[in-house]
């Protein structure tokens, strides 16, 4: 259930009950460090993905696996605390089925935020970077298999995955808030294992300036279907033969919640600023 147009409208059905009549205008997914921003909601309700039938369940820790619905601004936001990842052994079609739920229940504007590798060597731990490309190469398509034309066509175009208005309220956001905002090339790949130095060399070599096991895949999702996207990283390592020192999971945690309150700030402006 869930890999076909017929399995997704099911699934539909069930959150759209769960909603009672709610109507989101934007949906957020919460990277690493970044759950508490659900709490900034008002009037909330929570529903738990082990609740929605056929709805893929995280399995890392720190992502607490529910929607949280509720007004931003006086604006409905849908958040996503927890997503779930290629690696853990979900198709890929499982892997965006949250976000394409979101896009099938009527949001306008998908944000996207994330943990990431720094690969440009301008990054440091705690840089936070508004993304503006992406590089989708090195893992499989969401839209393999056949096209769930309720969504979007076929061959859908791809020359602006992120939408550059709502990169310059990030940026605008960034500024007023005196954060020191980088833009950037997010790549994806599929994990678990963290990247080799002869990898990220490569990919610097491809243009990427951030890497990461998430993302790219949801926002392809949401512009299949006709939703705008942004998308912020937090780099909280510097990738592979960069630093000298070995990467861990650890670490990634450590530097998310160090910055944890900066993100939540630039985040929370961005919204306002797309309200007005």
């Amino acid at each position: 259930m869930g890999d076909t147009e017929k399995g997704l409208n099911d699934i539909c059905n069930i959150l759209n009950e769960k909603l009672s009549g709610r109507k989101p205008e934007i949906g957020i997914v919460l990277g690493s460090g970044l759950g508490s921003f659900a709490e900034k909601l008002e009037n909330s309700i929570y529903i738990n993905y082990q609740d929605i039938p056929g709805f893929p369940v995280s399995t890392v820790s720190g992502h607490n696996g529910r929607f949280v619905v509720g007004k931003l601004f006086g604006h409905e936001v849908i958040v996503m605390q927890g997503r779930v990842h290629y690696y853990e052994g979900y198709s890929m079609k499982k892997v965006v089925l949250p976000v394409r739920l979101m896009c099938m229940i009527g949001i306008k504007q998908l944000i996207l935020t994330n943990a990431a590798g720094g690969i440009n060597l301008n990054f440091k731990p705690g840089t936070l970077m508004a993304i503006t490309d992406q590089i989708t190469t090195f893992v499989p398509s969401p839209l393999i298999g056949p096209n769930i034309k309720d969504l979007g066509v076929r061959f859908p175009d791809m020359s602006e995955v992120y939408d550059s208005a709502f990169v310059g309220i990030i940026e605008k956001a960034a500024e007023e808030l005196g954060i020191d905002l980088k833009k950037g090339i997010y790549l994806q790949t599929t994990g678990p294992q963290y990247e080799t130095p002869a990898e990220i060399r490569m990919f610097r070599n491809l243009g990427a300036d951030a890497v990461g096991m998430s993302t790219t895949v949801e926002a392809v999702a949401a512009r299949h279907a006709g939703v705008k996207v942004a998308g912020i990283s937090c780099i909280t390592n510097m990738a592979a033969g960069i630093s000298g020192e070995p990467l861990s999971h650890e670490e990634v945690k450590e530097t998310a919640d160090r910055v944890k309150d900066e993100f939540e700030k630039l985040l929370l402006l961005s919204v306002k600023k797309y309200f007005e």
